[in-house]
């Protein structure tokens, strides 16, 4: 099956990854102009070369807040607005409840859900402002099975 989003804008979190590096190749092969993220610039750059024109490479943190803030901003900036968001990004740090540490609880919860919040909060605006936009959250199985050590990101 075949889709166009020829003259859409997209920002896909994550894209350095395996999930969101083929979600972004799939949007590029189906026309979108794109905007793709991750915390490794180097990989990124080289990823969006690959992909051809069309792909802006924007390095966030999305562990910091400030980042995240920008990270809408730069994208809308870069592409000429934004019409689909794809929050992917996320992180694991597995322990057993019993020995998890705060940190450890915190940095998945706001990597994987805090951030994805805020983006999408920052996205709606120009969304409303345009009357159309899609924003897509990517999630794990896991949340819904469970899976031993994983009761951070379980819940993220």
């Amino acid at each position: 099956m075949t889709f166009s989003l020829t003259n859409k804008k997209a920002l896909i979190t994550g894209a350095s990854g395996g999930i969101g590096g083929a979600v972004a190749k799939s949007f590029h092969d189906a026309g979108a102009k794109l905007a793709v993220s991750g915390s490794n610039e180097e990989k990124l750059k080289n990823f969006a070369a690959e992909l051809g024109d069309g792909i802006v490479p924007i390095a966030c943190n999305l562990s910091d807040l400030a980042s995240v803030d920008a990270l809408i901003k730069n994208a809308e900036e870069a592409l000429g607005g934004l019409d689909i968001l794809v929050c992917n990004a996320g992180v694991t740090k597995d322990n057993l409840a019993l020995r998890m540490k705060d940190e450890e609880w915190q940095q998945v919860i706001d990597i994987n859900l805090t951030a994805s919040f805020r983006l999408a909060r920052a996205a709606i605006k120009g969304m409303l402002k345009r009357r159309a936009g899609r924003i897509i959250f990517v999630t794990s199985v896991v949340g819904w099975t469970g899976n031993p050590g994983q009761a951070n990101y379980c819940a993220s």
